[in-house]
């Protein structure tokens, strides 16, 4: 005879396998999920190969008849509030081991009323008579226009072949330059990002969580997808672009999320032109301070994860288009763009709604456990391929293991707080509120 606990155990776990099937949540996993992560680490294993085996070897028997190209380079920095902050961004830009011409423009949005950070620009001048081929501009705004036109005055003023947009927070390792402008022997690649990481991990748990986030989503998969030429975005704080091209296309555009519009726009390209590619730079790395606060962190997020509705389903529907992107990119646009960042997060909140309604609370919390599971082993995975083929920062990555095991518990917090920043979207345009631009600014771009 089976004694009671025994019976229960037996019972509940037999239910639970026998449903196991017709749960949602595993075709989810399956067919959204597992798919990029499979791509992401082969397209990383692709890019281990190409940088440390194919290139070494070409480099011992070329370097000296084929030196590698060193074109001029225009950083664009957009200034606005950070007061002295933006030295140490100066600084790490002017101090880059690159043997071309760097021109350093530090566009200082909004200078009448944002003087300190004003004064601590003009204050990096006088250093730069040390360095060699470093050009130093600081290009005042005096009305405050927001990040396109900041950025697009940058462009405008911009010399170099090269142009890298980076925000006036971010730090930079001294091979960043040397490590983007590599990409761009190839003349197929118009546009490329580089890898952000969370210069304040350390500050706390929420910390670490978006430390982890950056490197498996922003630096291992971003590079893995960039080999299938799948890159889903140039970011805003760090990407580099060709500056004719950039020119070409118009700069960046008005209202909010300016990153994804451009990476959007640029996509629209394909079709006509095969064999333009977006590239990635995981060893061209920035740093940037994360939220340290959960209200801060909300505040961003409903910004972004608003503003891929907003780009994708309002302003850039037409352009969801295989005759534009080509049929590649339009799949992949449509099914992890649209999919995975808009439909998905509602229906996981919904779902797991009817489960907790429906079920049992040991089957729910059982098969929570299951797919906790399944989440832990996933990033752990995604972790190695991150320590193995790409990390610059080996011993200070590693720590991150003993907070992995709490990923899987943030993410799903993320994805249903996006349910709530998709709704304020959708209710309240919530794009129209962003902080990238004045409200004057926002409301004389055209309504989607």
């Amino acid at each position: 005879m089976l004694s009671s606990i025994e019976f229960w155990i037996q019972n509940t776990y037999w239910n639970f396998f026998n449903q196991l099937p017709n749960m949602m949540f595993i075709p989810m996993l399956v067919l959204l999920e597992l798919p990029l992560m499979i791509m992401g680490i082969v397209g990383c294993l692709r890019w281990y190969q190409k940088r440390y085996l194919q290139e070494q070897a070409e480099a011992l028997n070329s370097a000296s008849v084929f030196p590698r190209r060193t074109p001029k380079v225009s950083c664009i920095i957009t200034c606005y509030a950070e007061g002295d902050a933006i030295i140490k961004t100066i600084d790490t830009l002017a101090e880059q081991v690159y043997d071309g011409n760097i021109e350093i423009i530090a566009v200082v949005d909004g200078a009448s009323v944002n003087a300190d950070t004003y004064a601590a620009a003009l204050s990096c001048r006088a250093g730069f008579a040390q360095y060699e081929n470093r050009e130093f501009v600081i290009l005042p705004k005096w009305q405050r226009g927001g990040r396109v036109s900041t950025l697009n005055a940058g462009l405008a003023n911009s010399t170099g072949d090269i142009v890298i947009n980076v925000d006036g927070d971010t730090s930079f390792d001294n091979t960043m330059v040397r490590e983007m402008v590599r990409l761009f022997d190839d003349p197929n690649v118009p546009a490329a990002g580089g890898a952000l990481r969370a210069r304040n991990h350390s500050d706390n748990l929420l910390c670490k969580m978006q430390g982890i986030e950056y490197l498996l989503s922003m630096q291992t998969i971003k590079n893995g997808l960039a080999e299938w030429n799948l890159l889903n975005n140039i970011s805003g704080a760090f990407g580099a672009f060709r500056r004719d091209f950039l020119r070409h296309i118009g700069g960046w555009d008005t209202h909010t999320a300016e990153d994804l519009d451009l990476t959007v726009r640029i996509k629209t390209y394909f079709q006509r032109h095969p064999n333009l590619r977006l590239g990635f730079a995981p060893l061209a790395v920035g740093h940037t301070d994360v939220p340290a606060s959960f209200k801060d962190l909300l505040m961003q997020r409903l910004r972004w994860d608003g503003d891929l509705l907003f780009l994708y389903l309002r302003k850039h529907y037409k352009s969801l288009s295989p005759d534009l992107m080509g049929t590649k990119s339009f799949i992949y646009t449509l099914i992890y763009g649209v999919g995975q960042n808009v439909v998905l997060p509602i229906v996981v909140l919904l779902y797991t709604i009817w489960l907790l309604v429906s079920y049992p609370i040991v089957f729910f919390i059982a098969l929570m456990a299951f797919l906790y599971g399944l989440y832990v082993f996933t990033a752990g995975l995604l972790f190695i391929v991150h320590m193995v083929l790409i990390s610059e920062r080996p011993k200070e990555d590693v720590w991150f293991i003993l907070y992995l095991p709490l990923f899987p518990l943030y993410t799903m917090l993320m994805r249903f707080w996006c349910v709530f920043c998709l709704l304020n979207e959708v209710l309240r345009r919530g794009h129209e509120e962003s902080s990238m631009a004045p409200w004057w600014v926002l409301k004389r771009g055209h309504k989607f």
